[in-house]
C-alpha cells in the first residue's frame, strides 16, 4: 500500500488491535493513541458520516468522513475483510481506507485475498488458520498446504523464524500488538529481502485472545535508505580517528567492507604520501597510483591484484582514471567496452578461487577522493559475490564517504607536512655533535610527540664553558608546531649567548627571563602568549660543584655512586615570562662518577598521571643496572616513559668526572712586580714536571702578561692556576671587578699590546665575573703525540 492508503486489524468487538504506519501517516494519530478504541471512535468521529448496520460487522463501512488528528476533516473508503478464528467464528476485521476517490493501491472489495501485503492468521498454538494469496507465496505453499501447521514447521528453524516466534507468542500472552520488527525473509527460510513485520492479537466477542494475525511489508527500500544513513553515521567517528593517511584509508575500507562492497581498495597518489605540494597532472596519460589499503569481504571476494605499498597504472579508460579526471563517481558494469576492456586486464590477477571466477567481477565503482579542491587518490569498490550492481544512489552514498574521508586523509598529509618541517627544523636547532670537554660524560634521547598537536619546543643543550667546566641546559616551550619551534630556536641562541658571557645560573635565567618578556610584548595580538621553563646547571670538575637553577622545570635526579638516587632540591622560580620574580641557585658538591638527568615534563607528566609516583618511577629507573649511560637512557624511556605521551620529550643523563691534583696547580701571587719572574719560573717548571716543554714558549708569555696585568691594575688577593686536560688553561683571579678589553695599540704606544699577543697566541682567552671579583683565562692546544 502506498502513503495514501492505511491497514489496521480489530477485533470481533471492533476494537482497534492493530495500527499500521500507514494508518498514523494518513490520520496523525499514532497506535497508542488507537489501539483499545473502537474503530468508529477512531474512523467515524464526524456524526453521521456513516452507519453500522445491526447485523453487519461492528466497524463502519464505506465513505467515513474522519476528524484528522490535526484537526481537519478526511474523507475516507473503509472496506472491512472478517477473519475467522480456529472454530470458524469471526475472530477480527482487516480493514483498509484510502481518501476517497483515491485508488486502491491493489485492494478491491476482497480486501484480505487480494492485499498485496502477506498477511496470515494464527490460533493461540501458532498454526495457520487462515493465508492470503502474498502470504502462500511468501511462505513457498498454497493454503491448504500450510493451514494446520505451525509457523516454526513451515518456517524453518532459522534465527529470524524463532525471532518472530516469540514474538506472536508475546503478542498471545500479553494481548498487545508488536510493531515495526524488521526481518530478512527469502523464501521459507525468511532470509534475504528485509520485512518489517506487525502483529496483532485476535479476540473473540468476549474479549479473549484466541491468536494473531501477521502481516508484512516489503522495506527493501527502507532497510537501504536506513542503511545509507547508518554508514554515513558511522563515517562521522569512524573515519580519521588518527591524523595518519594510512590508517585513514584503513578506516575507509573498514567501512565499505562487506555492507556496502565485496572488496574494497584505497589507492593514492604518491605526492600525498611524501606531504609535499600537487604536482602538475596531465589527464591525457595513465595515472601511476600507490595501493595503502584495501580488504576483502571473503575468500570468493576479488582478491587485490596490487600488493600494499606498490604503485599500478591506471589506463585512461579505466574507472580509476575517468573518476580522477571527471572529479565525480564513476559507476561501470559488465557489459561496457570499457569496463570489460578493463577486467579483462585485471581479473585474472584479480580472482582467486573457482567460486569467485565462476560468478566474476559484475560492478565496480570508482569515487575521486576529493579535499579543499585537491585531488588526492581513488576509493574503489567492486561487486561480484551479491548478484546487484551498484546504483545511483550507491555513487551518492560513496561520494558522501568519500569526501569524508578525503578531508581526512588531506588533514593528515597537512599535519605530516607541518610535522616534517617543525621536525627539520628543531633538528637543526639541537646540538648534533657533542663538543669535546672533560667535566661530563653525557648521553641523550629526544623524542618528538606523535600527538595531533604536532611537535613541540623542548630542547637541551650542553655548552663547554672557561675552566672546564660545562653548562647543562634543558627546556620546554608551551604548545606545540612551528611557533614553538621557532620560539625554541630563539632561547636556545640566547642561551648559548649568555653561557658564552659565564654568568651565573641564577643570572642567566633572570636575563632570559627579560628576553621571553620582550619577545611577547613584541608579538602581534593574534599569537597566543609564550611561555617556557628552563634549567640550567654548572659543572666544575675542579671543584666538583653543580649550580642549578630553574624557571618552572622539573628538577634533576641525582644518582650517588653507592647507588642510591634523589631529586635535587631546589628552590625553583616561576616559568620564563613571568617576570618580576627572582631565581635562586642551589649548590650541590658531587662524589666523581655522579649522574644527573635532567628532563622535561613530557616524561612525567601526562593526563591523569601523578607526577611525584612518575618523579619516583624515574629514581627506580635510574638505579637499575646498565652497561652504560647510553643503556640507561633507555632504560629510563621504557619504565618512565607513558605508552602515549601527549608531549614531547627530551632527557639529558650525565655522569660527573673529577679533575686531580695531578692535573691542576694554584699559586698565590703576591702584589709586587717583581713576583712576575718567580710565577714564570713555577709555570715552567710545572710543564716540564707534565712533559709540555713543546708550550713552554707561549705559556711563558701568557702567564707573565696576564700576573702583569692582575698586579698593576688588580686587587688582592691574587692567584694564578695552571689546568691540565684535554688544552692547557691559564687562569689569574684577582678581587677587581673590573675586565681588560682587548684594543688595537696605536704605534708609538708603550703599551695595549699585552692582551693582543695572548689573544694572537693561545687558542682562545676571556674573563669571568666571580662573587669575589674576576678570573682572566687563557686556553692553548696541547702539542699532538
Amino acid at each position: 500500500m502506498d502513503d495514501a492508503s492505511a491497514a489496521l486489524v480489530a477485533d470481533a468487538r471492533g476494537v482497534v488491535t492493530g495500527w499500521s504506519e500507514g494508518a498514523r501517516r494518513l490520520t496523525g494519530f499514532s497506535a497508542d493513541e488507537a489501539v483499545g478504541r473502537s474503530v468508529r471512535d477512531v474512523l467515524a468521529e464526524e456524526p453521521g458520516s456513516a452507519e453500522i448496520p445491526h447485523d453487519g460487522p461492528p466497524v463502519p463501512q464505506g465513505i467515513v468522513t474522519v476528524r484528522h488528528r490535526e484537526g481537519h476533516a478526511l474523507s475516507l473508503r473503509i472496506e472491512a475483510s472478517p477473519l475467522q478464528g480456529p472454530g470458524d467464528e469471526t475472530a477480527g476485521y482487516v480493514i483498509t481506507a484510502v481518501p476517497a476517490g483515491a485508488r486502491e493501491a491493489s485492494l478491491g472489495g476482497r480486501v484480505f485475498e487480494q492485499s498485496s501485503l502477506p498477511i496470515s492468521v494464527f490460533d493461540a498454538d501458532h498454526r495457520f488458520v487462515r493465508l492470503n494469496a502474498a502470504a502462500c507465496e511468501t511462505m513457498g505453499g498454497t493454503e491448504g498446504s500450510l493451514i494446520g501447521r505451525t509457523f516454526l514447521d513451515v518456517a524453518g528453524p532459522s534465527e529470524v523464524s524463532r525471532s518472530i516466534d516469540r514474538s506472536m507468542r508475546r503478542v498471545v500472552e500479553t494481548g498487545r500488538p508488536m510493531r515495526d520488527e524488521t526481518y530478512s525473509q527469502g523464501g521459507a527460510d525468511l532470509e534475504g529481502q528485509p520485512w518489517d513485520v506487525e502483529m496483532w492479537p485476535l479476540r473473540d466477542t468476549a474479549g479473549r485472545v484466541t491468536g494473531a494475525a501477521l502481516a508484512g511489508l516489503d522495506s527493501t527500500e527502507q532497510h537501504r535508505a536506513r542503511r545509507r544513513l547508518a554508514l554515513i553515521d558511522e563515517a562521522t567517528t569512524a573515519l580519521g580517528t588518527t591524523l595518519d593517511v594510512v590508517r585513514t584509508a584503513e578506516e575507509l575500507v573498514a567501512l565499505l567492507v562487506p555492507d556496502f562492497a565485496d572488496f574494497a581498495a584505497v589507492d593514492l597518489l604518491d605526492w600525498v604520501l611524501d606531504a609535499e605540494a600537487p604536482p602538475l597532472r596531465d589527464d591525457r596519460t595513465d595515472v601511476v597510483m600507490r595501493r595503502v589499503a584495501h580488504a576483502a569481504a571473503g575468500p570468493d571476494a576479488p582478491a587485490t591484484a596490487v600488493p600494499l605499498g606498490r604503485t599500478d597504472v591506471y589506463p585512461p579508460y579505466s574507472p580509476p582514471a575517468r573518476a580522477l579526471r571527471e572529479g565525480r563517481a564513476v559507476l561501470a558494469r559488465k557489459g561496457e567496452p570499457g569496463f570489460d576492456r578493463w577486467m579483462a586486464e585485471r581479473e585474472p590477477r584479480s580472482l582467486r578461487t573457482e567460486a569467485a571466477r565462476a560468478s566474476g567481477i559484475h560492478a565496480e565503482l570508482a569515487v575521486p577522493l576529493l579535499a579543499r579542491g585537491t585531488t588526492l587518490g581513488v576509493a574503489i569498490a567492486l561487486r561480484n559475490l551479491r548478484p546487484g550492481g551498484f546504483a545511483q544512489d550507491d555513487a551518492t552514498l560513496a561520494e558522501e564517504i568519500a569526501g569524508r574521508a578525503a578531508v581526512c586523509v588531506d588533514n593528515a598529509r597537512r599535519f605530516a607536512r607541518e610535522r616534517a618541517t617543525a621536525m627539520t627544523l628543531q633538528n637543526s636547532l639541537l646540538p648534533k655533535v657533542r663538543p669535546g670537554q672533560a667535566a661530563v660524560e653525557i648521553a641523550h634521547r629526544y623524542l618528538p610527540t606523535a600527538s595531533a598537536a604536532g611537535i613541540g619546543g623542548d630542547w637541551f643543550d650542553v655548552i663547554p664553558l672557561s675552566g672546564t667546566r660545562v653548562a647543562l641546559v634543558v627546556g620546554d616551550v608551551v604548545g606545540h608546531g612551528i611557533p614553538s619551534t621557532a620560539t625554541m630556536g630563539r632561547l636556545c641562541t640566547a642561551v648559548r649567548t649568555l653561557a658564552d658571557v659565564d654568568l651565573p645560573p641564577d643570572e642567566l635565567l633572570t636575563h632570559l627571563d627579560d628576553l621571553v618578556t620582550h619577545l611577547t610584548a613584541d608579538e602581534r595580538d593574534d599569537v597566543p602568549e609564550l611561555g617556557a621553563t628552563c634549567l640550567y646547571a654548572v659543572y666544575d670538575p675542579v671543584s666538583r660543584l653543580l649550580t642549578v637553577a630553574a624557571a618552572g622545570h622539573p628538577p634533576p635526579a641525582l644518582l650517588l655512586p653507592d647507588g642510591t638516587c634523589r631529586l635535587v632540591p631546589l628552590n625553583a622560580g616561576p616559568p620564563l615570562g613571568v617576570g618580576g620574580l627572582p631565581f635562586e641557585a642551589t649548590e650541590l658538591e658531587l662524589p666523581e662518577g655522579s649522574v644527573v638527568a635532567f628532563y622535561t615534563d613530557g616524561l612525567v607528566g601526562g593526563r591523569g598521571r601523578d607526577v611525584d609516583q612518575a618523579t619516583q618511577e624515574l629514581c627506580h629507573a635510574l638505579t637499575m643496572p646498565a652497561g652504560s649511560l647510553d643503556a640507561r637512557c633507555d632504560i629510563v624511556l621504557k619504565h618512565v616513559l607513558p605508552e602515549e605521551p601527549g608531549d614531547d620529550v627530551a632527557l639529558l643523563l650525565a655522569r660527573t668526572r673529577a679533575l686531580g691534583a695531578g692535573q691542576v696547580a694554584t699559586r698565590d701571587v703576591a702584589q709586587d712586580p717583581e713576583e712576575v719572574a718567580a710565577v714564570r719560573k713555577w709555570a715552567l717548571d710545572l710543564l716540564s714536571a707534565w712533559g709540555l716543554d713543546d708550550i713552554a714558549f707561549v705559556t711563558e708569555l701568557v702567564v707573565s702578561e696576564l700576573v702583569t696585568n692582575a698586579i698593576r691594575y688588580g686587587e688582592p688577593p691574587i692567584q694564578v692556576r695552571l689546568i691540565r686536560d684535554r688544552a692547557l688553561i691559564c687562569e689569574v683571579s684577582d678581587s677587581s671587578p673590573t675586565s681588560p678589553h682587548l684594543r688595537r695599540a696605536h704605534a708609538f704606544d708603550e703599551g695595549g699590546r699585552g692582551l693582543l699577543l695572548v689573544a694572537q697566541l693561545t687558542h682562545g682567552w676571556g674573563s669571568r665575573q666571580a662573587d669575589g671579583g674576576k678570573t682572566i683565562w687563557a686556553e692553548q692546544a696541547l702539542p699532538s703525540r
